[in-house]
């Protein structure tokens, strides 16, 4: 494509003058999206990989294990809306701060735990963390739509969601080198990422400004950034107060939230894979981390993957409609796969469809995200992505509760139905966005 053209959120070609690409500080604040999501999702997978061994040491049920994972995702459902609504508020600088803050003393809190008061201690610890962390994704998209234009938004994003899975590998690395075969030392694994939320949150304040504040912006720079909002008319530039009661009519809340169902799969594999290989191969907590590894090194190339691949259509011409949407139809059948995960008796087999669905749905998160953004004026932002993550967190919360029931009742025949609803939700979930949101327009708010 003509570099002198510009893409519209329509998809149609625009032929002004593409300011001209000066200065990368705008990589420096995505290098801290990055950090960011790493410790966040590193703080949540711990449990995910000590839970074969907690659940020996503290005496669970698979459905006291699905409780725990309950109490999580319900603070995650109420913090999405909460956390998007002060994000909006307050900005993306003091919103985050308040987000690290909270989840990472609440997952340190986790080190205090006692069998006497175990189950209800992680259920309260649980809470917090992901109250708190609910605040990452809603800033971190937000940030995103404030530091670059549309066409770069999907491989900004995929990069930053990339430190999901670096968290989640790290996670496994960090429980297999501190805590023993026989669970001993499994507090330590909870207090590793302290200390990196402090650095973060000192590193946050002191580099973070919004582009137009920050004088280490070139005007070229901040031209290249802002050049969309040469296309926005006075009615979308004079949106500022965004009542929920507004951003819960439109069909592009609607069909974000709805492709947002998807992250109960992805809880679904971050929270109950380790049981499952525990459940069906017999797998020791070094095996255990290394099948993790797997599953995260793949998913963190397909968050950088999906990202690129939309970019890569644009570039080639496509309408940002086509590119984001092909995009993730090619996600949804790179997931397909994974319904045979339970068919194998090699372990490996299993690890590798986990890692090829994990990576699809990185990609695909990376395209939605910036569907978000694509859709909704930057004030917008961070509350709708917030109520799309509520709807992501209940699915989750759903999908716990049956589980744990059927593997308590029924055994490990119970994964092979999760494993099919896995693999094919995408594809039914992209076909129901498309038919609430045939073209990515952008949403018209009535004030």
């Amino acid at each position: 494509m003509d570099t002198n053209q510009e893409i519209l959120v329509d998809g149609e070609v625009n032929d002004k003058q593409t300011p001209k690409k000066t200065g990368n500080y705008r990589f420096r604040i995505l290098a801290l999206l990055f950090m960011a999501t790493t410790i966040n999702y590193m703080d949540r997978s711990i449990i995910g990989v000590l839970a074969p061994t907690l659940e020996k040491l503290f005496n669970w049920t698979k459905a006291d294990y699905a409780t725990i994972n309950i109490a999580f995702k319900c603070a995650y459902a109420i913090g999405m809306l909460s956390m998007g609504g002060i994000i909006d508020k307050f900005g993306t600088r003091i919103g985050y701060t308040i987000s690290i803050a909270i989840w990472s003393t609440f997952g340190m809190l986790h080190a205090g735990l006692r069998p006497a008061f175990g189950l209800i201690g992680f259920i309260l610890a649980r809470f917090g963390l992901g109250f708190g962390e609910a605040g990452n994704f809603p800033a971190a998209v937000k940030t995103v739509a404030e530091w670059f234009p549309k066409k770069d938004r999907a491989l900004a994003t995929g990069i930053f969601n990339a430190g999901s899975n670096v968290g989640a590998v790290l996670a496994p690395i960090a429980v297999a080198s501190i805590v023993l075969e026989d669970g001993t030392n499994w507090q330590y694994a909870f207090l590793v990422t302290g200390a990196l939320s402090a650095i973060w949150v000192v590193l946050w304040l002191t580099i973070y400004k919004k582009p137009e504040e920050n004088k280490n912006v070139s005007k070229e720079e901040l031209a290249y950034i802002q050049q969309d909002e040469l296309n926005m008319n006075e009615e979308e530039k004079a949106v500022k107060k965004l009542p929920w009661k507004n951003l819960i009519q439109l069909k592009q809340t609607w069909a974000f939230s709805i492709g947002k169902m998807t992250d109960g799969v992805w809880y679904f594999f971050m929270f109950w894979s380790g049981m499952f290989f525990t459940d069906k191969f017999g797998v020791s907590i070094k095996e255990l981390g290394a099948a993790l590894v797997i599953v995260y090194v793949v998913a963190d190339l397909g968050s950088i993957g999906g990202g690129y691949l939309s970019r890569f259509f644009i570039d080639k011409g496509w309408t940002l409609n086509k590119a984001r949407k092909i995009s993730m139809l090619i996600c949804a059948l790179c997931i397909l796969p994974v319904v045979f995960a339970t068919s194998t008796d090699n372990q490996w087999i299993a690890a590798c469809l986990i890692a090829l669905a994990s990576g699809g749905h990185q990609a695909w998160s990376a395209n939605l995200f910036s569907v978000a953004s694509d859709t909704m004026p930057k004030e917008a932002v961070a509350s709708v992505v917030g109520f799309g993550g509520m709807i992501g967190a209940v699915t989750g919360m759903a999908i716990d509760f049956a589980l744990g029931q059927l593997l308590d009742g029924n055994g490990s025949g119970a994964y092979f139905w999760m494993f099919l609803i896995a693999g094919c939700s995408y594809l039914i979930i992209l076909g129901v966005i498309h038919l609430i949101l045939p073209k990515l327009e952008m949403a018209k708010i009535n004030n």
